[in-house]
């Protein structure tokens, strides 16, 4: 009986560390959009989509309210958004996206993860050519079925603000969603065309999706995923992004 509370114990404080660090990106995401665009999420797509998010991951409505008024403080953190360019072990592309308000430790750190995980950290543009960034939103395929939406008009419409592709795919528990991806310029408009017709997307982010993908072993790509998961569990680390197949 013991046994099984200590595990469930573990289970339940890894579930909080996970939401813990879910809410801290979010949080630092919200600061990076009001930041660049100021507090009114009706004039910022960027804070519209950190919202979106930080509403995805069940972070209360009060503690979103709280980030955009601490990001609003004159005593608030700095934050930026950074971007670090590398390479995974057998040459595999990785997009590092950082919100920081201290640069040279986040550098320090995404260099160490990289030594780490027998990988290395290129300079800006050395990889990046290989990525084009994006505006993706992944939409609830259920959802969309019930309000009875036919995918293909859907499409056709959505054309018309941004959309340049759509497709199908599974989220993190099986669940079928359509997902859907812009130009990084065309993010708001495409936002308030799925707003127009009420859609409430599951997700949206802006992504770096690769152009190629390589094609690795199974005991090289776990050795790749080992340097993807150091990566994504610094505290600066918003996003990994990278190439493999």
């Amino acid at each position: 009986m013991g046994r099984i509370f200590e595990t469930r114990k573990a289970t339940m404080f890894a579930r909080w560390d996970r939401m813990a660090k879910a809410f801290t990106r979010c949080g630092r995401e919200i600061a990076v959009a009001v930041r660049q665009g100021g507090d009114n999420a009706d004039t910022n797509p960027a804070l519209r989509r950190a919202i979106q998010n930080a509403r995805a991951v069940n972070m209360p409505k009060d503690k979103i309210e709280t980030a955009i008024k601490r990001a609003l403080g004159k005593d608030a953190a700095d934050y930026q958004e950074l971007i670090y360019e590398g390479y995974a072990p057998h040459g595999v592309a990785v997009m590092v996206v950082a919100a920081t308000d201290n640069p040279t430790r986040t550098i320090a750190n995404v260099r160490v993860c990289f030594n780490k995980g027998h990988g290395s950290l290129g300079t800006p543009g050395s990889v990046s050519f290989s990525f084009t960034r994006m505006g993706v939103f992944r939409l609830d395929a259920e959802a969309l079925k019930k309000a009875g939406l036919d995918l293909e008009e859907l499409e056709l419409e959505l054309i018309d603000h941004g959309l340049e592709e759509m497709g199908e795919a599974s989220g993190e528990k099986g669940e079928p969603q359509v997902v859907i991806r812009c130009p990084l310029a065309d993010f708001g408009r495409l936002q308030e065309a799925l707003e127009a017709r009420k859609i409430v997307p599951v997700s949206t982010a802006s992504e770096f999706i690769a152009q190629n993908l390589v094609q690795l072993s199974e005991e090289q790509a776990t050795e790749v995923l080992k340097l993807v998961d150091l990566l994504e569990q610094d505290d600066d680390v918003q996003h990994v992004f990278h190439n493999l197949g």
